[in-house]
């Protein structure tokens, strides 16, 4: 078994997808240090060769993996050499899919990108109104919300918010249940009036306890007990307006934002043509 490997990323556009899949290959071998570097934009024969090259020099004949996701035919030939291991994307995936489809592909380099292009409005809009939502602010806005998400302070809303905002293009809200809530085992009305789009967030007291110590050690807010009676008092505000939840505990930030988008059945609704997410 190899203790390291050298990995390299090759693409006519930014890279993105060759080294997303990459990561989501290379993950499953934890044992085995990998050293990554990635060459987007790799648009002439020339400029493949000189990369090749590259790899060679740094790799040392210990046959490095090279992902690729080149369109070019005559380009992608350059780093099919017996002396790297490669994984082309293409030739792996689209020509099968041509087969099945009984199509030919467009095989345009960055064409996702384009596509990309059409919705930045939408998720510029969306980062905006995460922002100007971010810890309970203008409670009175949150009809315009696709996700509004709830929690006791350190449970992990802003980060999760910014993830739905950035990376799926949501209007994510976030409010903290402070003491004044809790106590009082309420909401305010702008929460109650759009609870079918809202999330609650809890975690282990143990974890919540942890978080908060790092910041403000020996205060009451990160005692232990504190934090197992706000995670109970925010199950009780759950549980009474019947919000669904979602535990946080050893769960990575994309983990929780996609949980978030199923139980509220958002990967299963259709956009309309103002790119707002249809109810």
């Amino acid at each position: 078994m190899w203790s390291s490997k050298d990995i390299y990323y090759i693409s006519d556009s930014t890279g993105i997808l060759a080294t997303n899949l990459g990561h989501a290959l290379i993950c499953q071998f934890p044992e085995i240090n990998f050293h990554e570097e990635t060459f987007p934009f790799v648009l002439t024969v020339d400029e493949a060769e000189k990369t090749l090259a590259y790899i060679l020099k740094q790799s040392i004949g210990r046959r490095p993996l090279i992902f690729s996701t080149i369109m070019d035919p005559k380009i992608r030939k350059i780093f099919d050499s017996s002396e790297v291991e490669l994984f082309d994307a293409f030739d792996i995936f689209l020509d099968r899919l041509e087969n099945c489809l009984e199509a030919k592909a467009l095989r345009v380099a960055g064409f996702s990108r384009h596509i990309d292009n059409m919705t930045m409005a939408k998720r510029v809009e969306a980062i905006h109104y995460c922002l100007e939502h971010d810890d309970g602010v203008r409670t009175d806005e949150l009809d315009d919300a696709d996700v509004i998400l709830l929690g006791v302070s350190r449970a992990g809303k802003t980060p999760v918010s910014v993830y739905l905002a950035t990376q799926m293009g949501l209007k994510a809200a976030n409010f903290p249940l402070t003491s004044e809530y809790l106590k009082q085992f309420k909401l305010p009305e702008g929460v109650i009036r759009n609870k079918e789009r809202a999330i609650g967030l809890t975690l282990k007291p143990e974890i919540l306890c942890d978080i908060r110590q790092k910041r403000y050690a020996g205060s009451d807010y990160a005692k232990l007990i504190t934090c197992i009676e706000e995670l109970e008092q925010a199950d009780r505000i759950y549980k009474k307006n019947k919000i669904p939840v979602i535990t946080t505990s050893g769960k990575s930030i994309e983990e929780i934002a996609t949980q978030v988008s199923q139980e509220l059945g958002i990967s299963k609704k259709t956009t309309n043509l103002n790119g707002h997410f249809n109810r």
